[in-house]
């Protein structure tokens, strides 16, 4: 699993944090997401799935 955000189309909601905060982090500045993880082990797999589905810029792709 490979993770891409485009900080572009990031609205800063945090939503991708909540959902998995060992991939996500965000700017302090402006609350733009921050990727920690480009490939993170299954055991994260559901985690960063849910962050995807519940972004609401769809700013996170995930690459199987």
């Amino acid at each position: 699993m490979k993770v891409v955000v485009d900080e572009d189309k990031c609205v800063a909601a945090g939503q991708c944090v909540a959902a998995s905060m060992d991939v996500f982090d965000q700017r302090d500045e402006d609350g733009i997401v921050v990727l920690l993880n480009e490939n993170p082990g299954p055991e994260l797999a559901d985690e960063v799935r849910n962050a995807a589905a519940v972004c609401p810029a769809l700013a996170i792709r995930i690459e199987e």
